[in-house]
């Protein structure tokens, strides 16, 4: 199993990979910041990047168009179709038939490429690219989400057998990819940049009640049910549930006198948001979207010097085991809070920071990095994946 080493520094591509970076991925380059823009905003300096998005549906045009929109080092990419705002269209539906030759056309030749897909929906998009290597990042199982394609599972054992190198996003997803793909695949958990949210600590005052926070997305993998039986437990307690709604009906939130919901927040305003919190929580429900997941937040809200209070997901259960009060209910979550808000934070940041270096971003970029060169380098002398 490959892990990032704690002594590597990324040097922002200088010297190192040559030729452009084509990300196609299922989510949005404005969505929520998190593993694919931490990296790709690192691997995107010094190179051509362009971040492609599954197609979008626009009500009131009659066909599609492509859409090209600049954001600094990269240049984020979609193709809006025909259709009713908010449904989802992927890769791989009808209306999206003409998205391969507008990008190639957008795009045109390239001999050193580099093609790196966060969906197995995109396969054939990205072959239709011609790329010298071809990456895949699989950050979370996405056969197991709400609303997954039927496909997904052809699709991604084809890309398995046609990738050059495989990323995974944690120990429990990568036992179950490297069970298919054994040979190419590499572990790397999602990181942190803990002097982005090492401000939060200074930031924090203390308000008229206790606040036990969340932030992320809030959709099927959390335990809403969990979350009203805390705020119950915790009446004195505000419940703070920061981010976007998604694939669920908002009607179905738990809604009491103590439980907010204050919407997305960016994520330059992630530590003022947590230095609201006394409390960090992962609220995850055990179900099959959760079974492989490994959650950014872990790490995000260690570096913020938070206590973490969460349910047992398996890899945060096996990597931050001693530093993250486990629990299975709503009181075990209520009492924990009561009890972590008090510890030592000096203490709590002593334990977490050799863990923070360990996986910082730039460190794992430097990692990718290091292995798709390595790879470059076999298929050079005729030794690449087919």
């Amino acid at each position: 199993m490959q892990y990032a080493s704690k002594d590597s520094s990324y040097a922002g591509g200088q010297n190192r990979l040559s030729g452009e970076l084509v990300v196609l991925s299922h989510l949005r380059w404005t969505f929520v910041w998190q593993r694919p823009q931490h990296l790709i905003s690192r691997l995107a300096r010094n190179r051509p990047t362009w971040f492609v998005e599954e197609p979008l549906p626009v009500e009131g045009i009659t066909e599609p168009r492509l859409c090209v929109e600049d954001h600094g080092d990269v240049q984020r990419v979609w193709l809006e179709v025909p259709g009713k705002a908010g449904t989802h269209v992927c890769f791989s539906d009808p209306r999206a038939a003409g998205y391969e030759s507008l990008l190639v056309d957008l795009l045109g030749a390239d001999a050193g490429r580099m093609a790196w897909l966060y969906t197995p929906m995109a396969l054939p998009l990205a072959r239709a690219l011609g790329p010298d290597v071809l990456v895949y990042d699989v950050m979370d199982d996405l056969a197991a989400f709400k609303g997954a394609s039927p496909e997904l599972l052809l699709r991604q054992r084809q890309t398995l057998k046609r990738a050059d190198v495989v990323f995974t996003g944690g120990r429990s997803l990568h036992r179950s990819v490297a069970s298919r793909r054994p040979d190419g695949t590499h572990c790397f958990p999602s990181g942190v940049d803990p002097t982005h949210y090492s401000p939060a600590v200074e930031m924090r005052k203390p308000e008229s009640r206790r606040v036990a926070g969340y932030v992320g997305v809030i959709d099927e993998r959390l335990d809403l049910h969990l979350v009203a039986e805390m705020a119950e437990a915790l009446p004195d307690w505000e419940i703070r549930m920061v981010g976007p709604v998604v694939k669920i009906d908002p009607t179905t939130l738990p809604q009491t006198g103590n439980i907010t919901y204050p919407g997305p927040a960016l994520y330059t305003d992630l530590p003022q948001v947590m230095a609201g919190f006394d409390v960090a929580l992962m609220p995850f429900a055990m179900n099959e979207a959760t079974r492989s997941i490994s959650p950014t937040k872990t790490l995000e809200y260690l570096a913020a010097g938070l206590p973490v209070v969460s349910t047992r997901v398996p890899d945060v259960v096996s990597d931050f085991g001693e530093l993250v009060d486990l629990q299975d209910d709503g009181a075990g979550f209520a009492a924990a809070s009561r009890r972590v808000e008090r510890h030592c934070p000096l203490s709590r940041a002593a334990k977490a920071e050799p863990l923070l270096h360990w996986h910082h971003w730039d460190t794992i970029a430097s990692q990718m990095e290091e292995l798709i060169l390595s790879c470059r380098g076999n298929e050079d002398r005729g030794e690449g994946i087919a």
